[in-house]
């Protein structure tokens, strides 16, 4: 039993920070917030990640109630979030930035902005980091976890962990960019791609053997 709840914790904290992918959202950062000061951008930072680390947290709570609300089965939202995480896991293996994620026009409107509130929450915080891949992980964990007391902790606690990182790197990232080329990082990426393939297929799996069952 104990086993079981350690596995679920290690793919839990895989399947988020692979999703969320911080590493990856350095050169956007650095993009998006190319105008402000050293001083704006740990501010943008900071409250980008706290509000990511908020949406996520909130859909992981409530997913059971969205469920209900949408009459939207688990194995449903399972296949839809696996597929969702599985475009991501592709353009991450080819080394190019999800639509999904954030897109072109996007990031040129923020670029146009000077208001760092308003750029952390939309679209650092929203759809970089708590995507709609990212927010379909955490509320399928929290389905798998079935307030576990130690499965529940275990995902809150990968959300919490990712974005740590993310502020962590974000913070840094005129710095980080300097030591990390191009190149390493996207061989980072392409591996985090393949693991997020995986747990991309686990997904649809589990959600096809939802629906036969019902």
């Amino acid at each position: 039993m104990l086993a079981d709840q350690l596995k679920f914790s290690v793919v839990a904290l895989s399947a988020t920070f692979f999703v969320v992918d911080p590493l990856a959202n350095v050169p956007i950062f650095l993009s998006v917030t190319r105008n402000f000061t050293a001083q704006q951008r740990r501010l943008a930072a900071g409250r980008a990640a706290l509000a990511a680390w908020v949406t996520l947290c909130v859909f992981a709570a409530a997913g059971g109630l969205i469920f209900a609300a949408f009459g939207i089965s688990l194995g449903a939202f399972k296949i839809a979030g696996g597929i969702m995480l599985l475009l991501m896991a592709i353009d991450m293996m080819r080394a190019q930035p999800s639509p999904t994620r954030t897109t072109a026009a996007e990031q040129d409107e923020s670029q146009a902005r000077d208001d760092v509130d308003a750029i952390a929450i939309v679209p650092l915080a929203i759809p970089m980091l708590a995507g709609p891949g990212a927010i379909a992980t955490v509320m399928v964990l929290m389905s798998r976890a079935a307030w576990h007391p130690i499965a529940t902790t275990a995902v809150f606690s990968s959300v919490t962990i990712t974005c740590l990182a993310a502020w962590l790197l974000m913070r840094s990232a005129a710095r980080a960019e300097r030591f990390l080329p191009k190149t390493l990082l996207h061989a980072f990426e392409r591996v985090m791609g393949l693991l997020l393939a995986a747990v991309a297929v686990e997904f649809i799996a589990g959600g096809i053997r939802d629906l036969i069952a019902h």
